[in-house]
Parts: structure tokens; C-alpha cells; sequence
């Protein structure tokens, strides 16, 4: 092909983490899945496949994002030749990834149900509240600089006093993180009200608790998808993202549960182990044991995630190295 000529192709998805930035070329994506000769998808076989990646130091530190992303894309079209995609998309969990306090009436009940709707759009967890938010609670909400605060409490139709104390509360806070309000329906009016009064940036989302044993926290996860979209144009390093995609931009946790969830619509129940710089994510997607549903008190989602903070393979190795005995370290190998 032509150094002048621009493959057209599906897709460009570019994952920006907190270390590398990885650009993806993807084609196929709308043609329906077919088998290889040797019983893996393929561009031949008329399949999706991934033509190819770009890797490069993320660039974050140095004030612009996209200094890294563009390197990764010439890293690839240095593989594959210049690219022509429909569709550039992004992920991200450089610039602290989506920060986020979380708070609720109960710590087995909506605040639970907050956590985890935070975990599975791909939230990073820095603060969980139950109750009424202390002056202590205030302080470490502002220590922790979130890009956005979850606030929920109350099934619908039940206790309404905790989390509108809890919004006139945050009101008073000294940041103005999003907010997205997923607590008792019949006051999500008056919460939004006294929050959008005091500055901040609200967004409205379904109970995610909205009775005892229920659990409602995929629209929760839509709308921070949507505000991490908003908050991640603003972060430091991060302004010009938005020149680098045409698409959507996602938290790094988020779209691989997003991909898990695909998978398991095709291969049934399953985990997924995400070793990444600095974190390791397990997902899962799967309704469990029908013995344990049984007797277990506490409602689960059918997908959801945790995260490791300090078990990554690139910024924490020598930690990891650390914890593992004497005798089963591995030997460094020569220069």
C-alpha cells in the first residue's frame, strides 16, 4: 500500500493509562463474528479483528495528553500504515482516573449499592459515608479532591431527612465536584435544587436502593459514564482529549466491565483479571451460587468489580516482589 494511501477501517480506541498509553486498530466490528481456518476470528474470515497496537509513555505529566496518544498512533501506523478510522473512541484512567466519594443512608444498603455502582462505571472509591456527613466526613471529602460525588440514601418513598441533610451538608463544601444524586425519589427534586443553588453540577439517576433487597445501579453507572465524560475534559493534563477522539470517552474500569459483560452474553458466567500499571481489577459477571443467593441477606449485581490498589505490575512490582516468599522469587535475569 501506498505511504500516501489511508486504510479506512472501523475503529481507533486509544487506552490511556497511568502509565502507557495503548492505541487499538480495530476493523470488522459490523460484520457478523466468523471463524478462521484455524477457529479464531479473523479480517479473513469476515469477522471483527484487531489489526494492530501503538504503545507509548502516557503523557499526563507532561501537561497534554495527547502528546502520548498521537505517539502510540504513529507507533502503530509504523506497523500497519496510515489509518483512516470511522470512529476514534477513548478510555481513561491517567490523571487520577475517576475519583469519587460515595454516601448513603446504611452501610449494607445504599450506601453499599452507591460503592457499587461506583466500582462498575469504573469508579475509584476514595471516600464511603453512612448517615448524616460529619464535619470529619466534610474534610475528608475535600482531601480527597473527587471529580465526583455519588449521593444516594432512603428507599423510595422511605426516609427522606438523612440525604437531604446530607446535600445541604455538601453544599457547604469548599470543591465543586459533579454530583450525581441516585438517592430517595420523592426528594431528588429538592436535593438537586439545593446542590445546582450552591454551584455544583448535578446530575439526577434512578434509586439506586429504591426498595429493601433491590438493587437498580445500571442507569447510576450510565450517568457517571456521562459525567466522567465531562469531568475528564477538565482534569489536569487532560483539556485535550477531546482532540484526539470523535467518540465517547470512557473510565478504563468501566468499558472493560462493559467488554465483560459482552463476553459473557456469549460464553456465559465468567471473571476477568485486569493487571494494569498500577491497579489490578477483577470483574466478574455472573448471578452465583443459587445455594448462596439462598441464604445470603445482601442483595448483588450481576456485574460488578473490585479493585486492587496496590497490585499493579508497573508502578507497584517491587511491592508485589515483596510479598511474595524468598524462595518462589523469581531469579533477575542478566543484562
Amino acid at each position: 500500500m501506498p505511504v500516501s494511501e489511508s486504510r479506512r477501517i472501523d475503529a481507533l480506541i486509544a487506552e490511556i493509562g497511568s502509565t502507557t498509553t495503548v492505541v487499538s486498530a480495530f476493523d470488522g466490528l459490523h460484520n457478523p463474528a466468523a471463524a478462521g481456518a484455524d477457529g479464531s476470528p479473523g479480517a479473513a474470515a469476515g469477522g471483527p479483528c484487531l489489526l494492530g497496537q501503538g504503545t507509548a509513555p502516557t503523557s499526563v505529566a507532561d501537561g497534554d495528553v495527547t502528546y502520548g496518544v498521537n505517539a502510540a498512533r504513529i507507533d502503530l501506523e509504523r506497523q500497519i500504515g496510515r489509518l483512516e478510522p470511522k470512529i476514534t473512541v477513548a478510555t481513561s484512567s491517567a490523571a487520577g482516573g475517576l475519583r469519587m466519594t460515595v454516601h448513603g443512608l446504611t452501610s449494607k444498603m445504599t450506601a453499599m449499592a452507591a460503592r457499587e455502582a461506583a466500582l462498575g462505571a469504573g469508579g475509584v472509591v476514595e471516600y464511603q459515608t453512612a448517615g448524616v456527613l460529619r464535619d470529619a466526613d466534610l474534610a475528608a471529602i475535600e482531601r480527597a479532591r473527587p471529580g465526583l460525588i455519588l449521593l444516594a440514601g432512603g428507599v423510595d418513598g422511605g426516609d427522606t431527612e438523612t440525604v437531604l441533610a446530607n446535600a445541604r451538608r455538601l453544599a457547604g463544601l469548599g470543591i465543586r465536584p459533579i454530583v450525581v444524586y441516585g438517592g430517595n425519589a420523592s426528594v431528588a427534586g429538592e436535593a438537586s435544587r439545593v446542590l445546582a443553588d450552591a454551584g455544583f453540577r448535578v446530575r439526577l439517576t434512578s434509586n439506586v436502593y429504591p426498595g429493601v433487597d433491590q438493587l437498580d445501579i445500571v442507569p447510576a453507572r450510565r450517568v457517571i459514564h456521562d459525567a466522567f465524560e465531562e469531568h475528564i475534559t477538565h482534569a489536569p493534563g487532560m483539556e485535550r482529549i477531546r482532540e484526539s477522539v470523535t467518540g465517547t470517552i470512557l473510565p478504563t474500569p468501566g468499558a472493560v466491565l462493559i467488554a465483560a459483560e459482552a463476553l459473557a452474553a456469549h460464553l456465559g458466567d465468567l471473571v476477568v483479571v485486569d493487571v494494569g500499571g498500577a491497579t489490578t481489577d477483577v470483574h466478574s459477571v455472573t448471578d452465583g451460587s443459587p445455594e448462596i443467593a439462598a441464604i445470603s441477606i445482601d442483595p448483588q449485581p450481576h456485574s460488578k468489580r473490585t479493585v486492587e490498589g496496590d497490585l499493579g505490575t508497573f508502578v507497584s512490582a517491587r511491592h508485589v516482589a515483596e510479598l511474595i516468599a524468598a524462595p518462589e522469587r523469581p531469579d533477575p535475569l542478566p543484562p
